[in-house]
């Protein structure tokens, strides 16, 4: 779970938001303008950052306050399940990224795949709409609903990318070191129950 410090940064920032974006009234929106310089502050402070790097990162949105959509793609091979090893942390995930504007989720899952991979894939069924508060996941500035998509490979061959320098297949009982961030071990135990058990019901937090 998030500290509650972020908790808190994180909804004076979707008040502000939202208020900005609505408010007609110049008094109200002087108001709004400053609940977000305090949720940007309190971050400042806490995460030990600049200000003004804070608000290009955390209070750079305009509209109301939505989560972003993070997609992940489960694909099994021989039992194993393919993963990229991204150059940021030099750990592994799932093939994925942010939701693109104009791109439906499936068509997400296998432009990433692609791109970090070199795999082409045809997206079959969603696994699960899981939400990054409820997981082990690293504190995050956002708050972010993870899409996990199972993909079948129809193509390609194993290739590096921009973002990745590994592209490797794993057994449920010998992974690799997780990139936490984007993924937890209980999100990838959870895909394995997927390929044991294809009627499973989708997933939902």
């Amino acid at each position: 779970m998030d500290p509650k410090w972020l908790e808190w940064a994180k909804q004076l920032q979707s008040i502000a938001q939202a208020g900005l974006t609505y408010s007609k009234d110049v008094y109200d929106l002087e108001r709004f303008e400053l609940v977000r310089n305090i949720s940007v502050e309190i971050m400042s402070q806490q995460a030990n950052m600049e200000s003004e790097v804070i608000k290009d990162l955390f209070a750079n949105e305009t509209g109301y306050a939505t989560p972003k959509v993070d997609i992940r793609a489960v694909v099994f091979k021989d039992n194993k399940l393919l993963m990229v090893r991204e150059k940021s942390d030099g750990a592994w995930a799932l093939p994925g990224g942010w939701g693109d504007i104009g791109l439906s989720p499936k068509e997400v899952a296998v432009k990433e795949v692609k791109e970090e991979s070199g795999y082409d894939v045809k997206a079959t069924k969603l696994i699960g709409v899981l939400d990054k508060k409820c997981h082990p996941h690293p504190s995050s500035p956002y708050h972010v609903y993870k899409m996990f998509i199972q993909c079948e490979i129809v193509g390609g061959q194993p290739k590096e990318s921009i973002e990745t320098n590994g592209v490797a297949f794993f057994p449920e009982d010998k992974l690799p070191i997780l990139s936490v961030g984007r993924n937890t071990e209980s999100q990838i135990q959870l895909v394995f129950k997927y390929l044991h058990n294809p009627l499973e019901p989708v997933y939902i937090d």
